[in-house]
């Protein structure tokens, strides 16, 4: 009971700290004495600034864990990194990834509480901090931020590029609706601030993760028009109708095709 006990106000800290984690990290913010964790554009382990170099299981552990919010039955965490290997086997793996990577040089990164491992939560997560940014933005809860580019470089930023293990799947779809939802309502938000360059840059960033997405191509439009760049406009609908119809044999819709419908004949 005393172990239950202690586990769940462990994973209940963990969760609250989880959080707090207003702020992501980054290689060069050395701002601050505390290990950190990167997931998005490559996996990186930093403490105090400075790179640990981990081997490949580790490097699986660690990162499975910063993206399960309440930890990982070691079952379930060995069946998941290793779904090609027996249980046996696949239990040996997490054995040999949980020894390398459960404390690295002095920072104790996963916590243990039974049969159930949590990324420590003294390790800042890049991810955590970002999307924390991004759900302020969804929910509206968040002004515009003067430090544009820096938010919109870092929504746009894939999670584990290259890492092929199906159970980033999800994941990786969940950061994509997140970072494509938040990209949209900062350029929607810029637009009708008049603030027309982060508008726009944000709207390509949601066109470069999802290019048939119509939503961010009618923002690019309506900025073009509201400067006046009508050809820009026009070569924007334009493209995007070819595009369409090249890929899915289908064409804009009448919202995008009213923007222009009095440019041009279309």
């Amino acid at each position: 009971m005393f172990l239950a006990k202690a586990g769940e106000e462990l994973l209940g800290k963990h969760d609250q700290q989880v959080r707090e984690a207003h702020t992501g990290c980054t290689v060069g913010d050395v701002s601050w004495n505390s290990a950190c964790l990167e997931v998005l554009s490559s996996f990186e382990f930093t403490n105090a600034g400075g790179r640990i170099a981990l081997p490949k299981g580790a490097q699986r552990l660690l990162a499975f864990l910063a993206l399960q919010n309440d930890g990982a039955h070691r079952a379930a965490a060995a069946e998941q990194l290793w779904p090609d290997c027996t249980s046996f086997r696949a239990a040996a793996n997490l054995r040999s990834a949980l020894c390398q990577g459960r404390r690295v040089g002095s920072v104790t990164a996963i916590d243990c509480v039974g049969q159930r491992l949590v990324l420590s939560p003294s390790i800042r997560v890049d991810l955590h901090g970002v999307w924390e940014s991004a759900r302020q933005v969804v929910e509206g809860q968040a002004p515009l931020p003067s430090k544009w580019d820096r938010l919109v470089g870092d929504l746009s930023r894939e999670l584990l590029p290259g890492w092929t293990e199906d159970w980033l799947l999800m994941e990786r779809e969940r950061w994509d609706q997140m970072r494509v939802y938040a990209l949209e309502g900062l350029a929607q938000q810029f637009q009708t601030a008049e603030q027309y360059l982060p508008a726009l840059q944000a709207a390509l960033a949601v066109i470069a993760i999802d290019p048939i997405r119509e939503t961010a191509h009618r923002i690019v439009i309506g900025v073009h028009l509201a400067e006046g760049n009508v050809a820009s406009a026009l070569r924007r609908y334009r493209d995007y109708r070819a595009f369409l119809q090249r890929e899915l044999r289908v064409a804009p819709s009448p919202r995008m095709t009213e923007l222009v419908q009095n440019l041009t004949p279309t």
